[in-house]
């Protein structure tokens, strides 16, 4: 597994200040829900780990090691994006993306392409968003990355493919080897999931903690708390 840790790390885009000054730690093994509306900072954060965004003061850690060719083969992303090649078929996708990554999961793979409901031969172009979605958390959840990035997996969605992509995500989570970070504005269906959860309000931490202890303590579940902090 691996820790990771944000020190007073800041992140600008013109004069816009996308996340400031966070510090926090990710606990091991734990699926933490990265909870704020549109514009929160929420996919900076995730692109801060994932190595794409260097920011501009702070660190940003993982297993100790600074972002790096190293750390991005820890690291499954999957980006709120759709990256995917529309003229593949589902099959060449998964062959296409599976050559990129030695810890890539062939079995893994076969099984969620059977829970996803998703046809081989069926052409990207073709899938409905939601069978878009799928296959998307099929490629990052069939990685033995020890942190998986899932940015906004639920939006847009419909409810079917939105089960089926929390399922996927419990089902395929290994808690002695693996974190999972979502982020998402979705949480009624989502809240569920969660060990522990961070609210980021205009690029810094307005709550955060373990799931359960909040609930209790505040008497909220996490959909109320979310109400609370940004309503």
């Amino acid at each position: 597994m691996a820790t990771v840790v944000f020190e007073r790390v800041s992140k600008s885009f013109g004069r816009v200040r996308a996340v400031d000054e966070l510090s926090f730690t990710i606990r091991e093994g734990t699926i933490l829900g990265l909870l704020g509306p549109n514009g929160s900072g929420k996919s900076t954060m995730l692109k801060l780990i994932a190595g794409l965004y260097r920011p501009d003061a702070g660190r940003v850690t993982i297993d100790g090691q600074e972002p790096s060719p190293k750390t991005k083969a820890m690291v499954a992303y999957l980006p709120e994006i759709d990256y995917l090649y529309g003229w593949m078929t589902v099959r060449q996708t998964l062959e296409y993306v599976s050559a990129f990554y030695a810890d890539w999961d062939r079995e893994r793979a076969e099984g969620l392409l059977k829970f996803m409901g998703l046809d081989p031969e069926a052409r990207v172009s073709r899938l409905s968003k939601g069978m878009r979605a799928r296959l998307k958390i099929l490629l990052a959840m069939s990685r033995s990355a020890p942190v998986v990035l899932l940015d906004e997996p639920l939006s847009g969605i419909d409810p079917t493919s939105r089960s089926r992509v929390l399922r996927a995500i419990v089902s395929e989570f290994r808690a002695d080897s693996q974190t999972v970070v979502m982020s998402t504005h979705d949480v009624v269906e989502s809240e569920a999931l969660f060990d522990e959860v961070l609210f980021l309000k205009d690029g810094r931490v307005a709550l955060t903690g373990e799931a359960e202890r909040l609930r209790e303590e505040r008497g909220k579940s996490i959909q109320e708390l979310f109400e609370e902090v940004f309503g």
